[in-house]
């Protein structure tokens, strides 16, 4: 029975490999592997947490699970916007914890084949680069593609879990 489940899992993230979930922060086209991605919902009531870092806009609560939310814009340290219609929460699993991503705008689910991603700027550039996977090439645009598993630092899923 355990085989049956190996197999799905890989069949499953075989099919997913290559698909990013693209959206906007401001003009800057962003990606994120389709496999984090559980569901895209719109803006909705906040509950703030006191004595969390600044991008950690609180929680919400998605169909009885409390979940944190960030704002991606304050992560990555940009100016902060106010919220609209096109203003979405991604949620994402990242190591079985599901975390809200506040982001302007998702665009669309993309296909990258690994030919058409670049590593990263080399480490020396005059930019913090750590969140950033792999720049992805298509349809004569470039995305910054995340790398999720680095996107929250471990002490900043401690800070997160607790609440």
């Amino acid at each position: 029975m355990t085989e049956k489940l190996d197999v799905e899992k890989v069949m499953e993230e075989d099919t997913q490999h290559g698909k990013y979930l693209t959206f906007a922060l401001g003009q800057e086209i962003f990606g994120i592997e389709i496999r984090y991605v559980t569901e895209i919902i719109g803006i909705q009531t906040i509950t703030v947490i006191p004595e969390v870092p600044e991008y950690v806009k609180g929680i919400i609560n998605l169909r009885g699970k409390v979940i944190p939310v960030i704002d991606v814009r304050l992560k990555f340290k940009k100016e902060a916007v106010p919220y609209d219609d096109r203003t979405c929460i991604v949620v994402v699993d990242i190591n079985e914890i599901p975390i809200g991503l506040i982001v302007d705008n998702v665009n669309e689910v993309m296909n990258i084949s690994d030919e058409n991603i670049a590593p990263p700027p080399d480490a020396r550039a005059s930019f913090d680069n750590k969140y950033i996977k792999g720049i992805g090439k298509s349809e004569g645009a470039v995305q910054l593609l995340l790398d999720c598993e680095r996107l929250l630092m471990t002490e900043e899923f401690a800070a997160i879990d607790v609440l």
